[in-house]
């Protein structure tokens, strides 16, 4: 069964004035629905056509350049809509929270590990805080369109919540800015869905 490109889960505007409406259409409907395209062109007539996009990346051949680029692609740009919103920011709560304060002794020091993440990912990539089976949470970045549900990328775990750094999530309002986009990106991160993804995966 071909992967759909999913609907964003709000209007194009609704993160203004910290992700515009124009980089949310051209993201969102080009770049993301290209991946989405080439993800099914590159596992059609194969196996993997009635496998989760999970279970494709976890057993991913990364010698498959086309598999690997549009998959992680694909599967990174559907959690990255979904832990945004509007009227969100703020901090997180509940057994989420307190893993975050276990894992970096507060919010505050998280922060500081995740826009460095971000900050530092040479080139094209994302920031990711993960959760390990058991409940640990952790801080990595990847390049390209990796991300740590791949073998042997980044710290490993499940993803739940995602900062996309290639320049085309954020060049047309911050150009080369990229610290402040990461910044403005706290102000956007929807926790109670970041909280829903730790519960389901620790």
């Amino acid at each position: 069964m071909a992967f759909e490109l999913p609907k964003l889960p709000y209007a194009s505007d609704a993160l203004e004035p910290h992700i515009d409406a124009r980089t949310m259409e051209i993201h969102h409907g080009k770049h993301h629905n290209g991946y989405t395209t080439k993800l099914n062109a590159a596992i059609e007539g194969t196996s993997m056509e009635s496998d989760s996009i999970e279970d494709i990346l976890s057993n991913m051949d990364m010698s498959n350049g086309a598999l690997r680029n549009n998959g992680g692609g694909y599967f990174n740009h559907c959690l990255f809509w979904e832990v945004m919103g509007p009227n969100s920011g703020g901090l997180p709560s509940g057994s989420l929270a307190q893993a975050i304060d276990t894992a970096f002794g507060s919010f505050e020091a998280f922060q500081t590990a995740f826009s460095n993440a971000a900050a530092t990912q040479f080139g094209s990539g994302w920031a990711w805080l993960c959760v390990q089976k058991g409940g640990n949470v952790e801080v990595c970045s990847s390049a390209n369109q990796d991300n740590p549900l791949m073998p042997g990328i980044g710290c490993g775990g499940t993803p739940i919540l995602g900062l996309d750094v290639w320049e085309h999530a954020y060049y047309l309002n911050y150009q080369n800015r990229r610290p402040d986009y990461i910044s403005a990106f706290f102000n956007v991160i929807n926790w109670e869905k970041v909280s829903e993804l730790y519960d389901q995966n620790r």
